[in-house]
This record gives structure tokens, C-alpha cells and sequence, in this order.
């Protein structure tokens, strides 16, 4: 486990890198970890489409995305912010 994966947990707020690097960042929430669930079917599901993801990410615009922890980065800035207010 990296030092950022440990940082990783519910209610974080995270900048997701998605896709393969066309779109820009964006900024949201983890909602769920499904980690557990992750490591309990790997790869043993028979296809190479939809693979498993470890969080769910509320993004501020409202969508819902799924990403691993190299998908992911700590939001700085908004831990920033809600530390000065």
C-alpha cells in the first residue's frame, strides 16, 4: 500500500484522471470503496470490457465515476480551502 492509498477512504476529496488523458481532470468526492469486492474477483471474470474499480466518485458536477488509486490524487486545493475557513 503507497502513502497515498492510505489516504484514500470515504468522504476524501480526490482529482480524477479518467479516460486515456483527453479530458481534463475533475474534482469530487469518494463515495464508496469497493476494494473488498475488487480483490475478491480480480481478474476471474472472464472479460477484458468493464473491468472492477476500487472508489466511487461523486464528481461536483453531479456525474458518478468509477477509478483505482492511480486513477485518483488528493485535492489539495479544496483541503486547503476547508482548513482556512
Amino acid at each position: 500500500m503507497t502513502k497515498k492509498s492510505a489516504a484514500l477512504a470515504l468522504g476524501v476529496r480526490v482529482t480524477v484522471r479518467t479516460g486515456s488523458g483527453h479530458a481534463a481532470p475533475e474534482r469530487g468526492e469518494i463515495v464508496a470503496d469497493y476494494g473488498r469486492a475488487a480483490d475478491l474477483v480480480a481478474d476471474d471474470l472472464g472479460r477484458d470490457w468493464a473491468p472492477v474499480r476500487r472508489w466511487a466518485v461523486a464528481l461536483d458536477d453531479g456525474r458518478l465515476v468509477f477509478a483505482d488509486d492511480a486513477d485518483l490524487d488528493l485535492d489539495t486545493a479544496s483541503t486547503a480551502a476547508r482548513a482556512s475557513s
